[in-house]
């Protein structure tokens, strides 16, 4: 699975969720293709836990991939319109509504049907998708497809909880509520219908959105030191996260009862508990 460099999960997963994760997924298995989601706040670790279990599965003999929902962003032009036509912020890739959610649709098609198919890559560095010719491509047969994103799985929100701003980004920059609202109503649209194609849900659960702040700045720390050129610095990383805000807090408060699978994480990312269904 391709990472990209400006989202470094950590090396190995907690060995507990690993194998919780995969017994979960081993119960599930049709004899066709099967979808695995894994939801998870920003740096918890879902590129990881995803690149493991495709290791699992092909060591068992199952033909195996990982996709991640960052690498189906619209293009960065496409974003631009977004913004231009729609609000401003919709301009930074992250909510529903700034995904090609029928790019999605079609590449698991493709899967589901047993044929081979491209897999679609994002590249942080640009801010725009990876020319074709960079993606990588699933084998015909392809049977389990890990389908890792931060909001992979998550419902909307009831109109109401939308009127009040969660934080100074949505205060100052969307005091009238159209950018929340057009990503929950996307939310409640073509996501609903992607987000169907799950076979089951795994959720890595941050101890709170606070935490989260911190595991990214670990994330540009590392690319700090690597001189990489799109490192963020605190202000910026605090910035871009509040646009995940909103639905990472409905996600922690709503998705423990539904899915098939919560790790609850540590600060340093270990499993605190884990439950299965």
């Amino acid at each position: 699975m391709n990472s990209s460099p400006t989202d470094l999960p950590p090396q190995m997963p907690d060995p507990a969720i690993l194998d919780a994760a995969w017994e979960a997924i081993s119960r599930r298995l049709n004899a066709g293709l099967t979808v695995a989601g894994i939801c998870g706040s920003q740096a918890s670790g879902k590129s990881t836990l995803a690149a493991a279990l495709v290791r699992r599965a092909l060591a068992e003999g199952i033909p195996a991939v990982a996709l991640s929902l960052d690498d189906i962003y619209r293009t960065r032009a496409e974003r631009q319109e977004l913004a231009r036509i729609v609000h401003p912020l919709l301009r930074t890739r992250g909510v529903p509504g700034t995904h090609d959610v029928a790019l999605g649709m079609a590449t698991i098609a493709a899967l589901a049907a047993g044929e081979a198919a491209l897999l679609p890559r994002f590249d942080k560095g640009t801010d725009d998708r990876a020319p074709q010719a960079q993606w990588d491509t699933a084998p015909a047969g392809t049977r389990l497809l890990i389908f890792e994103g931060w909001c992979t799985g998550a419902v909307a929100q009831d109109e109401a909880a939308l009127a009040e701003p969660v934080n100074a980004l949505e205060r100052d920059e969307d005091p009238d509520g159209t950018w929340r609202a057009y990503a929950n109503r996307a939310l409640a649209g073509e996501y609903r219908a992607l987000f169907g194609q799950l076979d089951l849900l795994i959720l890595l659960a941050a101890p709170g959105f606070e935490t989260v702040y911190g595991w990214r700045v670990q994330q540009e720390q590392v690319l700090h030191q690597r001189a990489a050129p799109q490192a963020m610095s605190d202000a910026a990383i605090a910035r871009f996260i509040a646009h995940y805000e909103r639905l990472t807090r409905h996600i922690l408060s709503e998705m423990p009862a539904r899915a098939d699978m919560v790790a609850w994480l540590a600060e340093d990312r270990s499993a605190s508990r884990i439950e299965t269904r």
